[in-house]
């Protein structure tokens, strides 16, 4: 029975029938493996007729030359040396490039490539916690519901996630790469001094890899500065490299050499370079991005932020792109009641932590890993995301699979019950999924959906909604669309951009050149960052005074234009 298959315990019944069987732990991974890998494209498979959607797309590919002319040694220097879309992420940049000099702009086949790298990450976080842990079983499950999850939709249906599955790939990788240096780090005791230093030298090299791992798992994304603390607690369980006074108190025997927990502290240091040189680059990257929330208001959406991830984790409904931030400190009762939540279940967490060390590196995993991502430093106008949850929810997947399979264990229940509930689980999982996959085929369906989940008071997705009609030629159903993100979010320039625009192709000029000239107004504290903008609003503002006759003015807003092309065209 694969659920309970544990490959460390030699006595086991399910080891012996399967060995009968023909079927060895080395057998069962690669076959478990495949069936991953299986699910995972065959539940995705659709996204090879999608199309490229109107939020960051056309930053990251379709509008950005840097990119979708392929690769050159130009582009190579802009992605090591860019902090566009708010970010510094080279590797993100040459993939993407890589993309398009094979594929140039085919969707389908940019979809298939995150798809693709999906489905690596799914048989690597098994080949990972099986190789860890030795329950193939259970790293079977956690990788199951990672491959399956909706929440995840997000990070593979959406080509800008790139960055994502990309981190991700590194992070796992990194991860595996760490247990092999851990397991061969202390040196036999009687060799001779130059094996001695050969050895030596190949724990310096297998340490070497794990940093190079992370380091381009960072230049993907710095979703994945937390991966210091990920050691840490995985040092903890399953490796148990740490406190060595416990033996006795699991049936899983540490399977590296143990050390100190000064010594795994200092061993992570040249990792906390690494973390402190990325936290530096991406701070001045999303500068700019910055949202200026009161702090109070920031700790409050964390901790509401927390539990709806939680919600969401066991029961994933109403999910979509963009989740609006509250302007203002939610509800007392939602924060009172997601504190009191928090601290119960990390009280739980703690008290059988001696006996299942799994629950206290799973909890803290997911709390851990979504600290740079939670909000405290707020980067968009996004309350929480789907997306965040790629790496997070890997801890609660492993509390969850690891509980239910030694509460099975003492149970002493029918393996075809286990066999049959985990079936039913992913089944569902697979159907949600299944569905919510069909809302990123085009930017129609995906803000249509995000209306209908977050209700009226989303302008963003009033306005990418009210753009793609707009770019389809349809002006009045587009109008309504763009007046109601201005109404939500009236000194938001880009709204009043993508208002104006569309009154001008409507034909009524006085109104665009009122909304155009809104987008001046607002952007006077900080031209070098609505800098677009600015040009975008000069520019139809000439061509709207032209056509009105009033060619003084027509001359004047496209001297402004010009005049900020020279200043920041360069950017």
């Amino acid at each position: 029975m694969l659920i309970g298959f544990h490959t460390r315990n030699t006595n086991s019944r399910d080891l012996r029938a399967s060995i009968r069987a023909g079927l060895t732990p080395f057998r069962v991974q690669v076959l478990a493996g495949l069936l991953l890998a299986v699910a995972t494209i065959a539940l995705y498979y659709p996204v090879r007729h999608f199309q490229f959607v109107n939020y960051d797309d056309d930053v990251y590919i379709t509008d950005n030359w840097h990119v979708k002319y392929g690769l050159s040694w130009e582009g190579v220097k802009w992605a090591f040396t860019s902090y566009a879309a708010n970010n510094w992420h080279p590797l993100t940049w040459l993939s993407h490039s890589l993309d398009c000099q094979l594929f140039f702009l085919n969707s389908g086949r940019h979809h298939a490539v995150s798809l693709l790298l999906h489905t690596a990450n799914v048989v690597l976080l098994f080949w990972v916690l099986a190789r860890a842990t030795g329950y193939i079983g259970r790293s079977f499950m956690v990788a199951a519901l990672f491959a399956l999850h909706p929440i995840n939709v997000e990070s593979v249906a959406w080509v800008s996630e790139r960055k994502n599955l990309l981190s991700m790939l590194f992070f796992l990788l990194a991860l595996g790469a760490y247990r092999w240096y851990a397991s061969e780090f202390q040196l036999r005791q009687g060799v001779s001094e130059p094996s001695r230093r050969t050895r030596e030298g190949g724990h310096v090299g297998r340490y070497l890899v794990v940093v190079c791992l992370f380091a381009l798992g960072l230049m993907a994304k710095p979703q994945i500065v937390t991966f210091p603390f990920v050691l840490l607690l995985w040092d903890f369980w399953p490796l148990r490299r740490m406190l060595a006074s416990d033996e006795g108190l699991s049936s899983e025997p540490s399977t590296v050499p143990r050390r100190s927990l000064t010594w795994l502290l200092l061993e992570k240091l040249p990792l906390l370079v690494l973390v402190a040189a990325s936290s530096v680059l991406t701070l001045q990257a999303e500068s700019l991005a910055t949202m200026r929330y009161p702090l109070p208001v920031r700790i409050g959406n964390a901790i509401v932020a927390y539990v709806w991830y939680i919600g969401k984790a066991f029961w994933p409904s109403h999910l979509a792109l963009f989740y609006p931030h509250p302007a203002g400190l939610p509800p007392v009762w939602q924060m009172v009641s997601g504190v009191l939540c928090l601290l119960a279940i990390t009280a739980a967490v703690i008290a059988g932590a001696r006996r299942h060390r799994y629950l206290l590196v799973g909890w803290l995993w997911f709390l851990g890993t979504l600290v740079p991502m939670i909000g405290l430093v707020q980067v968009g106008r996004q309350a929480m995301a789907d997306r965040y949850a790629y790496l997070s929810f890997i801890g609660l997947f492993i509390m969850v699979c690891w509980g239910v399979g030694e509460w099975y264990q003492q149970l002493r229940l029918s393996p075809a019950w286990l066999a049959a509930a985990s079936f039913a689980v992913l089944l569902a999982l697979a159907a949600v999924a299944h569905r919510q996959i069909s809302y990123w085929k085009d930017s129609y369906a995906l803000w249509s959906r995000s209306l209908q989940v977050t209700g009226p008071t989303n302008d963003i997705a009033e306005s990418d909604l009210g753009v793609m009609l707009m770019d389809e030629g349809r002006l009045d159903e587009a109008l309504p669309h763009l007046q109601k993100a201005v109404a939500l979010k009236p000194l938001s320039p880009m709204n009043h951009l993508n208002l104006g625009i569309c009154e001008g192709r409507r034909g009524d000029l006085p109104q665009a050149i009122e909304h155009l000239q809104m987008v001046i107004n607002l952007t006077q504290d900080d031209i070098a960052n609505t800098a677009k903008w600015r040009y975008d609003a000069f520019q139809d503002m000439s061509v709207a005074y032209r056509e009105m006759g009033d060619f003084p003015h027509a001359y004047e807003s496209l001297e402004a234009a010009k005049a900020l092309l020279r200043q920041y065209g360069h950017n």
